[in-house]
């Protein structure tokens, strides 16, 4: 059922054919979220020649709901208006935004080699890794089956206008569950949300708004066992944590919301230094164990895990582009061709 936001950017609209692949450039960014849309706009405003490589622009933005917390915005959809914003400012500064998979980067002398799900090679001086995390999922029977049309969903802001009028339930109990949740209110006739524990871990401004919507139900200390129906979703199966009690709950859509993960293959494939749950280790200044490659999002070790916010992967990312842009001054030059 979720749509991600996906603004493609072609080749041709910046030269002709193989032209972005025969390139050198001074830096490949890797994810296209608020760390690597930044990086590239503190990078071109460098001098830096830039590319972006990315699944879909706007990252986690991307699968948000309303945003009231990042600066000069005091409310403002995610997808697709921040994203968008985001997309023109980039362009703006005319930075190829390639809309393909990284599955590796080696090094090559003094330079990368990054190459694509797509086949496509790319080289660069440096590299900025921002490519945030991945979803996780139930993993309970039924789920897969559900998933797409059938009522499970990884997206309130893509989905949430599907089910006016419906009964929903929300897993989680962290921001974006919360987030999830309050936008939900504004489609559906009924919003469960069902956290495993007897207190939510969002922050209290959402839990107040939780509290007193009349439309959310918190069930507390369950988990999903099951999802049940036949074409579309019609009940969760619930087990209550403390009791074992099992628990039928009638529903139209299931929104997921339990954290995510970064894709720890590809981290272990390039060779950088992981934290013990899959984060990449980086210093205050961005600098991961490899020279030349910088890490930036919620992908690194340095952002709290319950703290995964816009304003601060922006911030990573811009701090990310002056550390490149420094190691390329030091090592190659000004007048680089």
């Amino acid at each position: 059922m979720s749509s991600s936001i996906k603004i493609s950017v072609t080749k041709m609209d910046f030269g002709v054919s193989g032209e972005l692949t025969s390139k050198v450039y001074d830096t490949v960014i890797i994810g296209g979220g608020p760390a690597g849309m930044s990086a590239a706009i503190y990078a071109a405003r460098y001098g830096m020649s830039t590319i972006i490589i990315t699944e879909e622009i706007g990252g986690q933005v991307g699968k948000s709901g309303w945003v009231e917390n990042y600066l000069g915005y005091t409310r403002i959809m995610g997808p697709p208006d921040l994203v968008t914003k985001f997309e023109e400012h980039v362009k703006y500064y005319n930075v190829p935004i390639i809309i393909d998979s990284v599955e590796n980067v080696e090094r090559d002398g003094e330079l990368f080699k990054v190459y694509t799900l797509n086949g496509d090679e790319y080289t660069a001086r440096t590299i900025i890794i921002a490519v945030g995390e991945k979803k996780r999922k139930l993993n309970v029977p039924g789920e897969d089956t559900f998933n797409g049309r059938g009522g499970v969903s990884y997206c309130a802001p893509c989905d949430a206008p599907l089910f006016k009028g419906k009964v929903v339930a929300v897993v989680g109990g962290g921001d974006s569950a919360a987030s999830a949740a309050l936008l939900l209110t504004e489609y559906a006739s009924k919003v469960y949300v069902i956290h495993r524990r007897n207190q939510l871990r969002a922050q209290k401004y959402y839990q107040d708004l939780l509290l007193k919507n009349p439309k959310i139900e918190i069930i507390w200390n369950a988990i999903v066992k099951e999802l049940q129906g036949d074409k579309l979703l019609r009940k969760a199966i619930l087990q209550r944590v403390d009791t074992k009690e099992t628990i039928e709950l009638p529903l139209d859509g299931l929104f997921v919301e339990i954290g995510a993960e970064p894709p720890i293959e590809l981290f272990r494939r390039i060779g950088l230094e992981l934290s013990q749950d899959g984060y990449i280790k980086v210093n205050h200044i961005m600098e991961t164990n490899m020279v030349g490659i910088y890490a930036a999002g919620d992908c690194i070790d340095l952002t709290p895990r319950d703290f995964r916010q816009i304003i601060v992967a922006a911030g990573q990312g811009a701090l990310a582009a002056y550390s490149a842009y420094n190691y390329i001054i030091k090592k190659f030059g000004f007048n680089r061709a």
